[in-house]
C-alpha cells in the first residue's frame, strides 16, 4: 500500500491546541485593507476554532482519520 500524503495546503493553515481542537486564521485580512474599518481588521487578527462541522474534512486533509 502507497503512504497516504497529508494535503499542503491544509498542513500550512491548521494547527492544534493541546486538547485536539484546530485552529485556523480568519480570512480577508490580506490585501484591499483601506475600506475595512480598524475593528473590522483587528478582529480579523485572532485565530479561531475550525467549526465542529468542518473538523472532519480539515482531519482528513491532515490524514489524522
Amino acid at each position: 500500500m502507497p503512504k497516504v500524503k497529508t494535503n499542503s495546503g491544509a498542513k500550512k493553515r491548521f494547527r492544534f491546541t493541546g486538547t485536539g481542537k484546530i485552529k485556523r486564521h480568519h480570512a480577508y485580512h490580506s490585501h484591499i485593507l483601506t475600506k475595512k474599518t480598524k475593528k473590522q481588521k483587528r478582529n480579523l487578527l485572532h485565530q479561531t476554532m475550525v467549526d465542529h462541522s468542518d473538523v472532519r474534512q480539515v482531519r482528513d486533509l491532515l490524514c489524522l482519520r
